[in-house]
This record gives C-alpha cells, structure tokens and sequence, in this order.
C-alpha cells in the first residue's frame, strides 16, 4: 500500500453507476484516493460480472461467475453495498448515503430515479453540496434524450465508424468500448472540475455527460476539417487524412506503422533507407506535395519495405530519428519492457492466492499518485462496513434490512 499522500482523500462517491462509462469514471476518482461506494443489486450485481468467459480462475481451475476479467477492468479500489433501491426503503437509504456524499454518480435513462426519489431536483434538495454525474447515451434533453445509449451507436452515430475502415470497405467500430472509455475519462475531469467549484462556493451542480456528445468530441480534428471545408473525409484505412507517410506496411516478420509528421522526418527516412533523392524530389519535399502524390509515394515505400526484417527496421529508423513501431498483439504488448519499466500493470493477490491484474491508471503524479488498494469487490462485499461508516448505522438496524431484504452482504 502506498504511504503516499491521496489527492482525493475525503471525498465520498456514492457509484449507482454500472457497465463501463460510469464505473470507469468512478474507478480513476477511486485509484486517488475518494472512498467510492459501489451499490448494486443483491444477488446480481454490475450486469459486467457475467460478461464472460473469461472469467477470473479459482484455485481448483474452475470460473468465478461474478468476477468476467471484464468486470475487473473497471471496479478496483471500491467497496461494493448490495442494495435494492427498488424499495421504498431501499431508496430512502440511498438518500441518507447521498446526504453524506461529495459525487453521485449514476447512469439510468433519463428519468429513470425520478420514480424512487433519487433523481437531481430531490437530491440536491438534501444535500445542495453535492455533485451529481449523469451518464446517459444522448444527453438529460433534445430529440434522443429518452433513447437507451449504447457506445456501439455513439461510434455509429457521431461519425467515428465513417471514418473507421478502409476506403473500399464497410464502416467499422473501434475494437474497444472507445465512446463508453471517453464518456467516463469527461465524466471524470467534469466532476472535477465540479468539486473545485462545490468546495469554494458550497454549490453542488449536476452534470450532464452523453455518449453521443462525447463522441462529437472526440472526432476532434476530423470534426473540425468537416466544419472548416465542408467535406466529410471518408474512410482512409491506417492512412492520416493530411500527412503523408503515416500509415502501416507490410514487412519481413509482421507489419510497421511509418509516421512521418515533416519535411525533416521525411528526409531522414529517406536518407536512412538510402533514398536521399526522395526527400528533395518535388513531388515529395513538401507535406502538401506528398498528400498530393500519397500513391505515388506509399507504393514506393512498400516496395522497399516489403523485404525488410521488421525488427532491424525498427532499429534502423529508431536511430536515424524516425518515427516507426510494430503493430502488436496484446501478447506482445504485455511482453514489452515498457510495461514492467512503467508499471503498466498492478497485480493484486487474493486470500485463496488467486492473482487479479489490472491495468494501472497511466498517468504518473510524482506527489499524489494513484494508489491500489483493494480489490474489485465482490456483490454486496462491504454492505455492513459501508453503512456502518457512513451512516453509523449500528448492527441491530443492518440486521432488520437484512432480514427485510431491502441490503445483502456478500
């Protein structure tokens, strides 16, 4: 356990979120430090611990069925309390959490807590310090707001997959949840942002954070091309719509992305591949001059490279200050010495001597790291810890809702 100093100690995050955009955001908050109390449904939990195989492997072989390797990306560093907000008294126990917390956050429809009390208006009537977090897939108002979201139709829907695929191909998603992953990463720096503001002032807010907002967002540079010209940029492959060469070629022994990004660049791969005249050819000297002839010059290119050992390519290029790497499997990420040198992965151990890994948060503070201190929980694993903390709920009243079945203790 880290001794390091947490820069979110002291705040309280009430998680009624589940699935990935949600838990993600409440997971980088958690990795800092904020004390997150993940509620889920008794029995059940996050519908992502089924999401398997794979699942994590028990000492006798078999599957943990609530523990799919995709729930475990999400929900390090929480505590998790079974409850059934369904009940009136479930969901007057969510609010007594809530009047205790710093962030709520919660992914339902739109709507969807306002029939059991817990929806902004009569959550901020309790607690007006409170910052409140709203995922949803098209935002709380305009013409899609009562829409289920789904990140495969954000990716669809806000022109990602447009321009994902190969000129001659269908469109095609990212093979991440890359909508879901960035709505969490805004969540996130918004709620931030938020708490600056809810600790000068004492004025909570909420938030409101879509995937298909989101989405727009990201398109980033290719939005920006669109608003500026007028032209939707098509599907490119592995190519870069202005900068040329920036895509990948087929090599001896597997494949390397060239991503050349100026003049100077450009000539040192042409001098480094014995090319020099390339770099002053006026068909090439000038990046508008290479996007204008990319044909031209990327069959050139392949035709060299085809031959080329992948590895002492890289080496070749790497020296001459040339950007070039290999695409990789996973396997061969995970084998890279960059991920034991930067500590890419933390590996928790279990009391039954099971290992959980988890992909460390890849920001790197120097005074306020983030930390790993618990294990993705199991459902309802810290139900009476978590009352007990933060409502100084005493046993005999756990007992009662217990016995109700309004919680459940994992």
């Amino acid at each position: 356990m880290s001794h390091n100093p947490r820069a979110l100690d002291g705040v309280r995050v009430l998680d009624l979120s589940r699935v990935l955009a949600g838990p993600w955001s409440t997971q980088i908050l958690a990795d800092f430090g904020a004390d997150v109390f993940k509620v889920e449904q008794p029995g059940r939990g996050d519908d992502t611990r089924a999401w398997g195989p794979p699942f994590l492997q028990l000492p006798d072989g078999g599957d943990d069925p609530q523990e799919s390797a995709y729930y475990l990306c999400a929900n390090r560093n929480k505590r998790s309390a079974a409850i059934d907000i369904a009940r009136p008294e479930g969901a007057a126990l969510i609010r007594r959490l809530a009047a205790q917390a710093d962030v709520l956050v919660e992914n339902f429809k739109v709507g969807g807590l306002a029939k059991y009390g817990l929806d902004y208006a009569s959550i901020a009537a309790i607690n007006p310090r409170l910052v409140y977090c709203s995922i949803t897939g098209f935002g709380q108002d305009g013409p899609y707001a009562k829409r289920g979201g789904y990140d495969y139709l954000a990716q669809g829907m806000g022109g990602l997959m447009s321009v994902t695929g190969t000129a001659d191909g269908p469109p095609l998603k990212v093979g991440v949840a890359i909508a879901d992953l960035s709505t969490g990463m805004y969540a996130t720096v918004s709620i931030l942002m938020a708490l600056r503001h809810a600790e000068r002032t004492g004025e909570g807010q909420q938030i409101d954070v879509s995937l298909l907002d989101t989405q727009i967002a990201m398109m980033a540079n290719q939005a920006s091309s669109y608003l500026v010209a007028g032209k939707a940029p098509g599907r490119l492959g592995n190519r870069h719509p202005t900068v040329v060469p920036y895509t990948t070629f087929e090599v001896a022994g597997g494949t390397v992305i060239l991503a050349v990004g100026n003049d100077g660049q450009f000539r040192a791969f042409c001098a480094a591949m014995d090319r020099p005249e390339w770099g002053s050819d006026p068909r090439f000297a000038t990046g508008p001059a290479r996007l204008t002839n990319r044909d031209a010059l990327e069959a050139l290119i392949a035709d060299l490279l085809k031959d080329q050992p992948r590895e002492a390519l890289i080496a070749r290029l790497e020296a001459a200050g040339v950007p070039v790497g290999p695409v990789n499997t996973l396997e061969d990420v995970f084998a890279d010495p960059f991920v034991e040198a930067r500590a890419t992965v933390h590996r928790f151990r279990r009391e039954d001597g099971v290992e959980v890994p988890s992909v460390a948060y890849p920001g790197k503070l120097s005074r306020t790291p983030a930390d790993y201190r618990r294990l993705p929980p199991r459902v309802g694993e810290q139900t009476r810890e978590m009352l007990a903390d933060w409502l100084g709920m005493g046993a005999e009243e756990i007992a009662a809702l217990e016995t109700q079945g309004v919680i459940a203790q994992g």
